[in-house]
């Protein structure tokens, strides 16, 4: 059996999708309640079907939906003042509570990383994920006091954040704007675009961004410096110059460096180093290439949030435990604390999975119940015809 094949899907969903589980924690309570009964979930179907404002009442009903359906993928929506499946009954239908959610996406580091590009994701980039994992889960955790945060890599090139806590959950879309726009420092920028200074005019570091840091630090040594050797190619270093605001530094390291084109990042961060102890410690320039130097470490690797999908409560994010249609993975959750030996390479694949199904059921001659295989990380927190469009 092909491993993405629809009978594949189709086994996956009967047998090990953990239903109840999703219900658990999207509902907050034994018994179902708003945040269920009026929660969109949307489906994509052969053909690029996409179906819209689908509810359920139970989990057994979404289910039985789909397993029916048999989705390549589904997401899960906002709460909305109806059930989503009356739509078209209804004189308005509002959105009135969501999860706060984060998307962080690989491909947004394109410009810095030279290990790939484009949906391609190894060990050493996945560090980019890890570092953006540790600042943002302690930053919300200390600056906002929300607890119930929820890690599920999304089977590819990135990692989404789930926010549940009630007041999270009621956040409007302005405030959410606000927080992301807080959280959301530093974004990728055009080609032949100068690089941003991260600091306002006579002001420091905005405090998002004096929080994260420390934690940085290590990941710029070994990350930037070492793995990526991101300076060590002429355009490379060109973009490291970019923040300089001395001419006379960019001028002698310029010269030293298209002099010298083997030397890697490492010694062209000494070099620069070395020309900032050149001016006396009470020097305006020496202030300013400092700060430039913080601005560089932080630019290379603060998270680079995706902040469309922060913003607005009606944006549906893939459901966890989804299978992504490209790799085969399982969008599986993610401990925070362990995020550094996590592989996105060794993710179990659908393909896995009933393959061990098979060996169960061959050495107990029966399957186990529903959902048995997948384990419950997840922590606890009617059919209808639904709207269908092709994307464009």
């Amino acid at each position: 059996m092909d491993a993405l094949s629809p009978e594949a899907m189709l086994t996956f969903y009967r047998r090990l999708y953990p239903f109840k589980s999703v219900y658990d924690w999207l509902n907050h309570d034994s018994m179902p309640t708003r945040l269920w009964t009026h929660r969109e979930f949307a489906f994509t179907l052969a053909g690029d079907v996409y179906v819209r404002y689908k509810s359920y009442n139970s989990p057994d009903e979404l289910k039985t939906d789909v397993c029916k359906l048999n989705p390549s993928r589904f997401e899960i929506g906002p709460v909305y003042s109806g059930r989503p499946r009356d739509k078209k009954t209804l004189r308005k239908l509002t959105p009135l509570q969501r999860e706060l959610v984060f998307d962080i996406d690989m491909t947004d580091y394109d410009e810095i990383r030279t290990c790939c590009s484009d949906a391609n994701i190894c060990r050493k980039c996945w560090k980019w994920i890890s570092a953006a994992v540790q600042v943002l889960d302690g930053a919300i955790r200390d600056q906002y006091g929300y607890e119930q945060l929820l890690w599920v890599y999304s089977g590819r090139r990135g990692i989404h954040l789930w926010i549940s806590d009630q007041e999270a959950l009621e956040l409007t879309d302005q405030q959410r704007k606000s927080i992301v726009g807080w959280m959301a420092a530093v974004s990728a920028v055009k080609e032949g675009t100068k690089r941003p200074n991260l600091r306002t005019a006579n002001k420091g570091l905005p405090p998002s961004l004096v929080a994260a840091r420390e934690t940085l630090l290590p990941y710029f040594s070994e990350m930037i410096l070492e793995e990526q050797d991101c300076f060590g190619s002429e355009k490379g270093y060109e973009k490291l110059l970019d923040f300089l605001p001395d001419n006379k530094t960019v001028d002698a390291l310029r010269s030293k460096w298209s002099a010298d084109p083997s030397r890697d990042s490492s010694s062209k961060w000494s070099d620069l180093k070395a020309q900032i102890r050149n001016y006396e410690k009470a020097s305006p320039i020496r202030a300013q290439l400092m700060a430039a130097m913080e601005d560089i470490i932080l630019y290379y690797t603060y998270p680079r949030i995706d902040a469309e999908v922060s913003k607005h409560r009606n944006h549906l994010l893939k459901a966890p435990f989804c299978i992504h249609p490209k790799t085969g993975r399982v969008c599986v959750p993610v401990d925070p604390q362990t995020i550094d030996k996590f592989d996105p390479e060794k993710v179990p694949t659908i393909g896995q999975l009933l393959s061990e199904l098979d060996q169960l059921i061959a050495v107990d001659g029966q399957e186990n119940q529903p959902g048995t295989i997948l384990p419950n990380t997840i922590p606890p927190a009617c059919q209808s015809d639904g709207e269908t469009t092709r994307p464009m």
